[in-house]
């Protein structure tokens, strides 16, 4: 019966399939002899990769196929031997103080090639990828520093965080003065143009500056200073350079004013490994604003 009804493409003289849409026939050319045993040996091959390679989820597990193979323990042994040829450069970087580790040509470029691979996966989502830091998260790349730019500064911070449980930490917070009924919202206002008068900032035309400093030697200075200039034994950002931690606009000075500030860093030191906290440090100090 389909012989009956089998049609002949008068162009091609290929048998057609039936098919018919708007006139056009659909011949039915058959595949490539060489396409279909291609297709025969994939299929083969597929059920030889079944047999000799994990392949088939079961109940519980998973065929473990006749090979042995499997993709974990392959990482594993690319990681031993990884750790066989990296093993003398870090025990080296463990047991160095980082003063000495910068000391070493050889052992530095060891480990600025750790850390930089280390802050990519812990640092890099907060500071960004490289370093150069965002709103309410430190630029490490210049020489503006809230808790200390030298090298056992950063390994400090790295190892125990700011204000995140670490009692070895820092601890320093700014006050939430409008909403603690500290300053009233006039005052607020006169303290912020004061403290962006101190970078050189414009303020409004009818601010009272000289009660803005009063204000401030009251309020701010026990830990900013007389002057402005910072204090980093409680993370007290230098508020006359140019440098603003969470921007310069007035509206953002008075939010921080009244509701505090107190970003948290996280303490490493139970995270990571003593020679990747040392590796980040060199690494960290190494951008640009580290100093001696």
């Amino acid at each position: 019966m389909a012989d009956e009804h089998k049609e002949i493409d008068p162009l091609t003289g290929t048998a057609t399939t039936g098919h018919d849409w708007d006139g056009i026939h659909e011949l039915n050319t058959p595949l490539p002899r060489w396409w279909l045993w291609t297709f025969y040996l994939t299929i083969i091959w597929s059920v030889g990769y079944w047999v000799v390679y994990p392949a088939w989820p079961l109940l519980t597990s998973a065929t473990q196929g006749t090979f042995g193979w499997h993709s974990r323990s392959a990482v594993a042994d690319d990681l031993n031997e990884l750790k066989l040829v990296r093993g003398p450069m870090m025990d080296k970087l463990t047991n160095a103080p980082v003063a000495d580790i910068v000391k070493d040509p050889q052992l530095l470029d060891f480990a600025r090639a750790q850390g930089r691979a280390a802050f990519a996966d812990n640092c890099a989502p907060c500071h960004g990828a490289g370093g150069g830091g965002g709103k309410g998260y430190p630029d490490l790349n210049d020489d503006d520093w809230l808790w200390g730019g030298k090298l056992e500064d950063i390994e400090r911070t790295i190892r125990h965080g700011a204000r995140g449980g670490d009692d070895d930490g820092h601890q320093g917070r700014m006050p939430a003065f409008g909403r603690d009924g500290i300053l009233k919202a006039n005052e607020i206002s006169t303290v912020a143009d004061y403290v962006r008068s101190l970078s050189g900032l414009a303020t409004e035309p009818d601010t009272d500056l000289a009660l803005g400093k009063k204000i401030f030697a009251d309020n701010c200075a026990l830990c900013h200073g007389p002057e402005g200039k910072g204090n980093r034994e409680v993370g007290a950002p230098n508020l006359t350079d140019k440098l603003w931690f969470y921007g310069s606009d007035k509206k953002i000075i008075i939010e921080g004013l009244q509701n505090g500030r107190g970003g948290v860093m996280p303490a490493w030191g139970g995270r990571l490994s003593d020679s990747t906290i040392k590796a980040l440090t060199v690494y960290v100090h190494s951008l640009g604003g580290g100093e001696k």
